[in-house]
């Protein structure tokens, strides 16, 4: 085994990795992916929240009033129709944006 490094070998992992480091930064990184889940997420937790929400709003009424279980009933599904509603809002807004950038490309 030789002591110093066979130079023309070392150039040619130079050029190799400096190619590749080239094509690397040509390529964007894919954020659509990312960016997809994020709008699912949000969607989802919109949908969640409106439930809890509403949940939380018709059990405090029904101890209060002691009408169990019909507010909770009632305002569950109001809460549901609410979480709806925002995401309905959020896909329009987000195809508002889409719509916008195919327009700006």
């Amino acid at each position: 085994m030789p002591d110093q490094p066979d130079p023309d070998r070392l150039k040619a992992l130079e050029d190799r990795l400096r190619k590749v480091r080239q094509s690397q930064a040509e390529t964007p990184p894919t954020e659509t992916h990312y960016s997809q889940a994020q709008h699912a997420w949000r969607m989802v937790i919109e949908l969640v929240a409106g439930l809890g929400i509403g949940f939380g709003i018709g059990y405090g009424l029904d101890v209060l009033i002691g009408t169990t279980p019909w507010l909770m009933l009632i305002f569950t599904l109001l809460g549901f129709v609410a979480g709806v509603k925002t995401m309905i809002r959020s896909a329009q807004e987000m195809q508002r944006q889409a719509e916008a950038k195919d327009e700006g490309d």
